[in-house]
C-alpha cells in the first residue's frame, strides 16, 4: 500500500534533509517533485494542487528554511497535510452501533469485494468489539450470492439468515430486522446486491432497503486499485442513497493510493477500513496518522504491535523473555522468532512497519534477502537433533555436514546461522537489562497486551542506549554481515544471503 508514492517522496525528502539550509526555491523545487509524485499516484489533480499549495506556503516561512534542521521541519509538515488530506479536519468517529440490532448496510458495485467484506466486518466486531452479529445477503441477483455469505458464515462463526427462495431485497431486509430484535443481536449487517455500473434500478432497490432497515451507517464498498473511479463512484452513492463512510478493498495489491488520498477530500465522507488481503482477517482500520507515517517512511508500531498480541501467547512471550535477559537464545529460541515473524506477515511486512526501517527493508530485498532465506534457516535448525538445537556448540564440522545435507544447503550457510544464533543471544541479554525494568521486557508486555506501554525512552540510561546504538552498527558484531552486503548495518547476521 502506497509504496510506490513512498519512494517517490522519499527520494524527495532526502535530498531536503541532507542540505545544511534551504531556501524557498528548495523548497518550490521539492513541492513541484511531490506534486509530480502525486499525480503518478492516481491523486486527484484539484487535490494534489491544494496539497502542494498548502505545504508550500508553510513551509517556505522564515521559521522553517532558518530553523536549525530545515529539511526535517518540511517533512513534518508534510505529514500534517497528509494526516489533514486523509481525514479532513475531525477524525472519524468509531461506527455506530450503540443501539441494538444496529443495522450497517453494506453497498457498492459488483466484484469490489462487497460480500467478503461484510463477512470480515462481521467476523472483527465478533472478536473485537464482542458484538452478537447477523449477517443477511440480500442479493438476489448473482447466482449463489446468498450460499457464499452462508459459507463465510460458517468459517467465521457468524451467524446468518436463513435462505427463502423468491423474496424481494426488501422483504429480506425486513425479516433481518425483526430476527436481529428477536434473536437479540447487537448488529445486522446487510450485504446488498450490486451492478456492473450504476444504474436507477440498483439505486432504487437500495434506496427501498435503507428505508425499510433504517441503517445507523452505510458503508460504500469499492475497489481501491479502480483509483479516480472509485472516488466518482463513491460521489454517486452518496448523492442518492447517502453513504456514511468507505471501505477500500484490495489496497494491498495497489502501490498507489490515490484513492485513498482523493475520496475524504473530495466526498467529504470518511475512509472506515481498508482490505488488505484475501484472509478473513485481512481488514484494518484506517487510521490517517499511521497511514500518513507509513507513506513518509515512518513506519507503523501501532500496527505492529496488534499483529504480535494477535500472534504472541502471553504465557510463551514471557518464558520467551525471562530466558533472553540469561542471555539464554538457543536454535529452539531462534526457530521461534523466524516462525513468528512469518505469521506476522514475513520480514518485509515487519520491517515495513518499524519506524525507520522501510528503506532497509527494500536494500534487504534488493540485496537477496526475502522470506526465501528465512524458511532455509528454518529448514537448517529442523535438519539439527533436539540436543543440537538446545546446545549449539556441540556442532562440529561432521555434524555440519550432515545438517546442511539435511536441509539442501551448504555448510557455509550454517555457519551463517550459527554466528547470528551467538550473535543475537548476546544482543538479547542486554536489551533485556536496559533502562527500568528492561526494554525488551516493556516491549513485550505492551505486544502480549499486558499493559505497561512501549518503552519510556526518556527513562533509559543514555550510556546503555549508546551502547545498544554501537552494538546494532558494529561492523563485527550484529551488523556485520548486513554491512558487508552493502546493507546498512543494524540487523547484520539476522539473514543470510542466497
Amino acid at each position: 500500500m502506497f509504496e510506490n508514492l513512498s519512494d517517490r517522496l522519499g527520494g524527495v525528502f532526502d535530498r531536503l534533509t541532507k542540505q545544511g539550509a534551504l531556501s524557498e526555491d528548495d523548497v518550490t523545487a521539492a513541492m513541484r517533485e511531490v506534486r509530480v509524485a502525486l499525480l503518478e499516484a492516481d491523486v486527484s489533480l484539484p487535490v494534489a494542487r491544494n496539497f502542494v499549495k498548502a505545504v508550500t506556503a508553510k513551509a517556505t516561512g522564515a521559521s522553517v528554511t532558518k530553523s536549525v534542521s530545515p529539511g526535517q521541519q518540511v517533512v513534518k509538515i508534510v505529514h500534517d497535510e497528509l494526516i489533514r488530506v486523509l481525514q479532513g479536519d475531525d477524525a472519524p468517529e468509531a461506527l455506530r452501533i450503540d443501539n441494538p440490532p444496529s443495522a450497517i448496510l453494506m453497498v457498492g458495485l459488483q466484484g469490489s469485494g462487497k460480500t467478503t467484506t461484510t463477512a470480515k466486518l462481521a467476523l472483527r466486531l465478533k472478536d473485537r468489539e464482542k458484538k452478537r452479529v447477523l449477517m443477511a445477503s440480500l442479493d438476489t441477483n448473482r447466482p449463489a450470492a446468498m450460499e457464499q455469505l452462508a459459507i463465510l458464515g460458517q468459517q467465521i462463526g457468524v451467524d446468518t439468515l436463513p435462505i427463502v427462495m423468491g423474496q424481494t431485497a426488501p422483504q429480506i431486509a425486513q425479516r433481518a430486522k425483526t430476527q436481529a430484535s428477536l434473536g437479540g443481536y447487537d448488529v445486522v449487517l446487510l450485504d446488498t446486491a450490486g451492478r456492473l455500473h450504476i444504474d436507477e434500478a440498483l439505486m432504487a432497490q437500495v434506496q427501498q432497503v435503507r428505508d425499510i432497515a433504517a441503517p445507523r451507517e452505510t458503508l460504500l464498498v469499492v475497489d481501491g486499485l479502480t483509483g479516480q473511479d472509485a472516488v466518482n463512484v463513491a460521489t454517486e452513492f452518496d448523492g442518492k442513497v447517502g453513504i456514511s463512510g468507505v471501505v477500500l478493498t484490495r489496497m494491498d495489491g495497489d502501490g498507489r493510493g490515490g484513492a485513498a488520498l482523493s475520496m475524504r477530500a473530495i466526498t467529504g465522507k470518511p475512509i472506515r477500513f481498508v482490505g488488505l488481503g484475501e484472509k478473513m482477517d485481512a481488514l484494518e482500520t484506517f487510521d490517517a496518522e499511521r497511514v500518513a507515517g507509513r507513506i513518509l517512511g515512518m513506519g507503523d508500531i501501532v500496527a505492529l504491535v496488534e499483529k504480535a498480541q494477535q500472534v504472541l501467547e502471553v504465557e510463551q512471550a514471557e518464558r520467551m523473555m525471562k530466558r533472553f535477559q540469561k542471555g539464554l537464545f538457543n536454535m529452539n529460541d531462534l526457530r521461534g522468532q523466524l516462525e513468528q515473524m512469518q505469521k506476522m506477515g514475513g520480514m518485509q511486512s515487519v520491517m515495513g512497519m518499524m519506524p525507520g526501517m522501510a528503506k532497509m527493508a527494500k536494500q534487504a530485498e534488493s540485496a537477496g534477502y526475502d522470506d526465501k532465506v528465512v524458511r532455509h534457516q528454518i529448514a537448517l535448525i529442523n535438519s539439527m537433533t533436539k540436543r543440537e538445537r538446545a546446545n549449539p556448540d556441540l556442532l562440529q564440522a561432521s555434524r555440519k555436514k550432515r545438517i546442511a545435507a539435511g536441509a539442501g544447503m551448504e555448510v557455509s550457510d550454517l555457519n551463517k546461522l550459527l554466528k547470528m544464533q551467538k550473535q543475537m543471544a548476546d544482543t538479547m541479554k542486554k536489551l533485556g537489562k536496559m533502562g527500568k525494568g528492561g526494554m525488551m521486557k516493556q516491549a513485550m508486555r505492551a505486544m502480549t497486551g499486558k499493559g505497561g506501554g512501549l518503552p519510556d525512552m526518556d527513562n533509559l540510561d543514555p550510556a546503555k542506549m549508546a551502547e545498544a546504538q554501537k552494538m546494532l552498527s558494529d561492523p563485527k558484531g550484529l551488523g556485520g554481515q548486513l554491512g558487508r552486503a552493502g546493507l546498512p548495518g543494524g540487523l547484520g547476521g539476522l539473514f543470510g544471503k542466497k
